[in-house]
């Protein structure tokens, strides 16, 4: 008899059971507010596009002209450097022992000059040319000729030598801020493109914004176009754009974002603007949101 009541019990808990967990899932769950509030357009219409802060002059990547171990490092990240002003210096003592040889050739060279100037000095005040022959005299002259050869030769492997020493100091080749060092005494300085510049340096007054507009948007794009920057992470930092150029090479687009649902297989325009830090908190690096004013949707 307890058998007959138990069933239709556990069944119609079971049944409740159910509906219960059916009608709690199919409560949408409350929508999780914003980390960041997104940035939004200050125009009516507009073309959005991702940016990237950079030196006005570009980021320029230095490298060494030749390898060698780092001897000095003179400047610092976030000093200012004029144009010319030495960056860092690789090791000279095998060129400076190079040099001195050098030199002491020069000299000799100098002094065979001198000697077969003289002989050709004295066989040209022998008043009776009778003394000494034709040929003689030739072969003096030809001589001073052959020294004169080899001084040129001394000095230009002088030269050589010189212009060597000088390119193992790297200098900057603008006026500008060192942006980035890599650079460390002791380390070895390869002459060759790195993954990782040995330095970075740029203008960083005015600062440029590099901005990546779609292919499908950039028809709606115009020269002289205003627009705005919300500085990613904190939309209350917003500042005015000044246009500068286009860069009218299309070219494939480069992850900024780095989110999965960004699209790697579209081509962008890149469009150059301009703007004074001032007191801005931002840096060369940095990334930002663009809105560049259109006149159509």
């Amino acid at each position: 008899m307890i058998r007959f009541y138990i069933l239709p019990v556990a069944a119609l808990v079971g049944i409740i059971f159910v509906i219960r967990t059916v009608i709690a899932g199919s409560v949408p769950a409350p929508v999780a507010a914003p980390i960041v509030e997104p940035a939004k357009a200050p125009f009516e219409t507009f073309v959005a596009g991702s940016g990237i802060v950079e030196a006005i002059s570009e980021n320029i990547a230095i490298a060494s002209p030749l390898s060698g171990v780092v001897k000095q490092v003179l400047v610092k990240a976030g000093d200012a450097v004029s144009i010319n002003q030495p960056l860092f210096a690789l090791d000279d003592r095998e060129p400076l022992a190079e040099l001195a040889v050098r030199k002491a050739q020069r000299e000799g060279a100098q002094a065979q000059l001198a000697d077969a100037q003289t002989q050709l000095s004295i066989y040209r005040t022998v008043g009776d040319s009778r003394a000494i022959t034709r040929g003689e005299l030739l072969k003096r002259e030809s001589a001073v000729e052959i020294a004169k050869a080899a001084v040129a030769e001394a000095e230009s492997l002088v030269k050589a030598t010189e212009t060597t020493l000088e390119r193992l100091v790297v200098r900057s080749p603008i006026n500008g801020t060192v942006l980035q060092s890599k650079v460390r005494i002791g380390e070895f300085a390869a002459a060759q493109m790195l993954s990782s510049p040995l330095m970075i340096v740029g203008t960083t007054s005015p600062l440029a914004v590099r901005v990546d507009v779609d292919e499908n948007d950039a028809w709606r794009v115009r020269s002289g176009s205003p627009a705005s920057a919300v500085l990613r992470g904190n939309t209350s930092v917003t500042f005015p754009l000044t246009f500068v150029k286009f860069e009218p090479y299309v070219i494939p687009k480069r992850s900024l974002t780095g989110e999965s649902s960004e699209r790697v297989d579209t081509r962008v325009l890149q469009v150059i603007y301009s703007f004074d830090r001032k007191e801005l908190p931002i840096y060369v690096g940095q990334l930002v949101d663009v809105f560049i004013e259109s006149s159509t949707n």
